[in-house]
């Protein structure tokens, strides 16, 4: 270490103590996606590590990344020692313009070497991990993605925003009887298909709407379309057909846009992801449309801790007090009750 300056001093410091809680969630074979290093929550915020099986993807936020370009480097080499079997290392820089490196260079063996798939609760899940900046696959939804494996027995479920599909994914490991994923970009449900195949499920073409949210959601409207759970899981910003979708200011006409397909008793989900949202304000918004006595909130669901940091590990809170939720994506389960049911009841 003593070739290291202060900040590489730090670092290693830090990643050592948080990689000894993540041990005991470490897989023999090699299969699980895992953050590594949650730099923002344990006292490095410009650099994150995650694991996908044999592949470990590094992520440098700094403003001029550059300067921790060397580091990283000699961080990834102690990696490799410390984990032989590793096949692959991504580095992706977010500040650059270079498309290239937002989505991710591999520094450590070559195309063939990184992972495509991962394996949770069960769950085999396609992945890309140069796909988008991001690694194509959200570690804070893990919680999320095993309570719609327990949940969607028998259920048919909506996922809005769905991205490489794994929140719906679960709900079908989980005996959920349909699946409808939507996202505006045909790539991305790409991955969702591989998915299908990958665990043996049929993939129906009908049940794979590439398309503008708004106007996606206005189809199943108009063909009176309902759903035992709808999930809304917005990007913190998104640009659709129809305008702009901002979290902070949008989250409720994002509710009510889609409220009107959630069936009797169902429930509908929200992933809200604001960083600067705190979650009193959240649940504010909840309040607010809880007061027709038609939709409430049930359950909040946690992030994992790999993701948070944990009770050792953790030096820095968010920005933003995100209690009762205890991390900025904030996950909520509502239950719906339509009008026209209640009335009749």
């Amino acid at each position: 270490m003593s070739n290291f300056s202060v900040d590489g001093e730090i670092l290693f410091e830090r990643v050592e103590k948080a990689l000894q809680e993540r041990l005991p969630r470490m897989d023999d074979q090699h299969q699980t996606a895992l953050r590594l290093f949650s730099g923002f929550y344990e006292g490095f915020a410009d650099v994150l590590i995650d694991l996908y099986a044999t592949t470990l993807v590094i992520f440098n936020y700094h403003e001029n990344p550059v300067v921790l370009r060397p580091l990283l480097i000699e961080l990834q080499k102690w990696f490799i020692r410390q984990f032989p079997w590793i096949t692959a290392v991504v580095h992706k820089t977010r500040s650059l313009r270079n498309m290239a490196s937002r989505l991710g260079v591999i520094r450590f063996g070559d195309e063939q070497a990184l992972a495509t798939r991962i394996v949770e609760h069960g769950v085999s899940y396609a992945i890309n991990l140069r796909l988008n900046q991001d690694a194509s696959f959200y570690l804070d939804t893990r919680n999320l993605r095993g309570w719609l494996k327990e949940h969607m027995a028998g259920k048919s479920v909506l996922n809005t925003f769905a991205y490489t599909g794994s929140l719906g994914a679960a709900a079908l490991a989980g005996g959920a009887r349909r699946v409808v994923q939507t996202d505006h970009n045909p790539r991305f449900l790409e991955v969702a298909r591989e998915t299908y195949r990958l665990n043996g499920w049929p993939v129906n073409d009908e049940d794979f709407l590439i398309g503008d949210f708004f106007k996606v959601v206005d189809g199943l409207k108009r063909r009176k379309q309902l759903f035992d759970c709808v999930i809304l899981d917005p990007p913190f910003f998104s640009t659709g057909f129809n305008g702009e979708i901002f979290l902070n200011e949008k989250t409720l006409p994002l509710l009510n846009k889609v409220r009107p397909l959630v069936a009797h008793d169902g429930v509908l989900i929200v992933v809200n992801n604001a960083l600067f949202m705190s979650g009193t304000g959240l649940i504010r918004i909840f309040d607010e449309i809880s007061r027709s006595g038609y939709l409430w909130l049930e359950e909040i669901i946690p992030v994992p801790e790999d993701v948070t940091g944990f009770p050792k590990t953790r030096v820095s809170p968010p920005p933003v007090d995100p209690s009762p939720f205890n991390h900025p994506t904030k996950i909520a389960v509502l239950r719906v009750a339509r009008k026209d049911r209640a009335a009749a009841s």
